[in-house]
């Protein structure tokens, strides 16, 4: 639950950019979360590397929005209960 689902942009993928698992990753989103929105995914390699890589935000609708703020869809619908 309030996981970030994020895609590589046509023509990139992890194989492509060489990570084995090893490596810091860092997400920069936008001010605003919205559907589809770019974000940059910072890579540091072990040697002291960096490289940054666009990336498309895959929540798709305006409600997912809100699932991934409120931690979820379980939380968002448990506090639209409790507010009922």
């Amino acid at each position: 639950m309030g996981v970030l689902p994020l895609q590589f942009k046509p023509g990139e993928s992890w194989e492509l950019l060489g990570l084995k698992g090893d490596e810091q990753i860092d997400i920069e989103l936008g001010s605003e979360i919205r559907p589809q929105a770019d974000a940059t995914m910072t890579i540091r390699r072990a040697d002291g590397s960096a490289q940054r890589v666009a990336l498309t935000l895959r929540i798709d609708t305006p409600i997912e929005v809100d699932y991934y703020r409120h931690g979820g869809i379980l939380p968002y619908v448990l506090r639209q209960l409790i507010a009922a």
